[in-house]
């Protein structure tokens, strides 16, 4: 049996209309709820947290020098051996995507993402139409 999958976003997905989607399980399959004016429609979460993860990795790689500096930073080091640790997990971002699947985002990661205003808005199939992100307007976002 394979191990219960997370939704990743609880919280911090909503739909056009700035409603929170409710997180249910279909089985052992998480979901977000989109409501569409009264109806409530299923969307596999993973679906829904696959499209922002690589919007996110889109951003990360396309400013990975900015990232990997402000990384630095806040580890309070500047020596070659822990940038190319950085830059190692950096390139190698989409391998840990499955473990992150299978162990979810602590409950304090996201209550941290939702007060600094992370929000991901998608439409009534479970599309991403828009990612507000902390900081995006220094990545280059829109």
């Amino acid at each position: 049996m394979n191990p219960p999958r997370h939704a990743l976003f609880v919280g911090l997905v909503f739909n056009e209309q700035d409603e929170p989607a409710e997180v249910v399980y279909i089985g052992a399959v998480p979901h977000y709820v989109i409501l569409d004016d009264g109806f409530r429609r299923h969307v596999e979460a993973e679906t829904v947290d696959r499209q922002v993860l690589e919007l996110l990795r889109q951003q990360i790689l396309a400013n990975r020098e900015l990232v990997t500096q402000g990384m630095l930073s806040m580890l309070g080091k500047d020596d070659l051996f822990t940038k190319a640790m950085i830059d190692a997990s950096v390139q190698n971002i989409d391998r840990h995507v499955d473990v992150l699947f299978e162990q979810g985002l602590p409950e304090d990661t996201r209550t941290w993402l939702g007060m600094l205003g992370f929000k991901v808005v998608v439409n009534v199939h479970g599309e991403v139409v828009r990612l507000d992100a902390p900081g995006q307007e220094d990545w280059g976002g829109e």
